[in-house]
């Protein structure tokens, strides 16, 4: 998403001027890509290790931070320190300590980090925000938000290291840290107390049997295909996935197409994938939330209550997707189908809230993003979407404290976990 905005569309704002990663084949690979693209010169690559050498050399005004989950730390700090602005990939960061970290990076050298919360700049979720500041609800009192993932988007955590909690914190940090982003910014407040309950019940070997599912494979390039099995994803027949991943195994380490059946073998599984958290805010708004990751359909159910009305967004997507399908085209898809936003106040009939069309990945939100990140001097943006590393930190924190909560079977105080300051 970002080298092509670089590449593309914001040419004359930005400059590519340099690639670091643990895998010299997947910088090769977005070096060709560049090329056939957009005409673009190479750029230096560095390997992981190398990153402060790559400062030093090419001395980026601005560092994008898209490796593993449990890395962006390391990165964002170091950029940091060493005199860059920084934008991250959500989840900010995994767990409290590495927050704790990044915050006093940016507090100690004065440098700029934003989270890029795409979610936020989607039109649906725009128009919401602006409804519920209007105030034509009232005070916020509760909000409701089930989110599902069908059987294509949601197996793709099971795919990919997202299910190794150590890596990724989860799905109640990787995935639903967009979640709660939306709804702490929506109500403009920080959570306080955490409950939740979850747990593996559909994929890994223990749920294999009950749906005569096989495991006798770890993963599935060389061993089946999608018609023979409807979970499978094979990167041998797909010519961006294999240049991407299958030719990069050998030094990235990253196996696309884990079996997510096979819980028990080279790649266990300790993320859960049926959820449920309570949250109660510092400003007393109750959060209701809930997400699974294979829902037979694709789609989100969002409700607001306040004292004097409600107002709700509903989307649902196609519900499935093909195999080989880009990240782009799997976005579209999540927001093609039926979507409304509806708006009732109390001893009124419900009206409907006209949605603005907006075309690209995440119902539209990566198309404003970029254009907030990139293009110069920007106006400021009256629904503040532009969320700065104490948001970052808030929406992980409330994952965190869920995680926790399904460990020890009690509730979490946020503020056990990490003081932040009021919102």
């Amino acid at each position: 998403m970002y080298l092509d905005a670089i590449a593309g569309d914001f040419k004359d704002h930005a400059q590519l001027v340099g690639l670091c990663d643990i895998s010299p084949a997947r910088m090769d690979h977005w070096n060709r890509h560049l090329a056939d693209a957009f005409g673009h010169e190479p750029v230096p690559t560095y390997p992981a290790d190398d990153f402060e050498r790559m400062i030093e050399q090419v001395k980026p005004d601005v560092v994008i931070v898209t490796s593993m989950d449990s890395t962006h730390h390391h990165y964002i700090i170091r950029a940091v320190e060493l005199g860059c602005d920084a934008v991250t990939e959500k989840p900010m960061t995994i767990d409290a300590e590495k927050a704790q970290a990044i915050l006093d990076a940016v507090e100690r050298t004065g440098r700029a980090l934003r989270v890029a919360f795409n979610y936020r700049y989607m039109p649906a979720f725009s128009k919401l925000r602006e409804v519920v500041q209007s105030g034509v609800i009232g005070r916020p009192t509760l909000v409701d938000f089930q989110w599902r993932l069908d059987t294509s988007h949601g197996a793709d955590y099971f795919r990919r290291w997202h299910r190794e909690k150590d890596k990724s914190g989860g799905l109640l940090v990787h995935k639903s840290t967009h979640h709660f982003d939306l709804v702490n910014w929506i109500i403009d407040d920080h959570p306080a107390v955490v409950s939740a309950m979850g747990g593996l019940k559909f994929y890994g070997q223990r749920n294999a049997d009950a749906r005569g599912e096989r495991y006798d494979y770890d993963r599935y390039t060389g061993h089946v295909t999608r018609q023979e099995d409807p979970f499978a994803l094979t990167l041998d027949d797909n010519k961006h996935m294999k240049s991407l991943y299958l030719d990069a195994e050998t030094d990235s380490g990253y196996v696309r197409d884990r079996n997510v059946f096979a819980g028990e073998g080279r790649w266990p599984i300790s993320a859960e994938d049926t959820m449920a958290v309570i949250a109660s805010y510092r400003g007393g708004v109750i959060l209701n939330y809930s997400l699974i990751a294979y829902c037979p359909w694709e789609g989100e159910r969002l409700t607001i209550n306040g004292t004097q009305g409600q107002v709700e967004y509903f989307s649902r997507g196609k519900g499935h997707v093909i195999q080989g399908q880009s990240d782009e085209e799997l976005a579209a898809d999540q927001y093609a189908g039926e979507k409304y936003i509806r708006l009732q106040r109390m001893f009124e009939p419900p009206r409907d809230i006209e949605i603005p069309k907006a075309v690209g990945g995440h119902g539209g939100g990566d198309a404003q993003i970029l254009r907030r990140i990139f293009l110069p001097d920007t106006p400021p943006d009256p629904l503040g979407r532009d969320a700065d590393h104490l948001q970052g930190a808030a929406s992980i924190l409330l994952g965190v404290a869920a995680n926790r909560s399904i460990e020890t079977g009690a509730p979490v105080r946020i503020d056990d976990l990490l003081p932040l300051p009021v919102a």
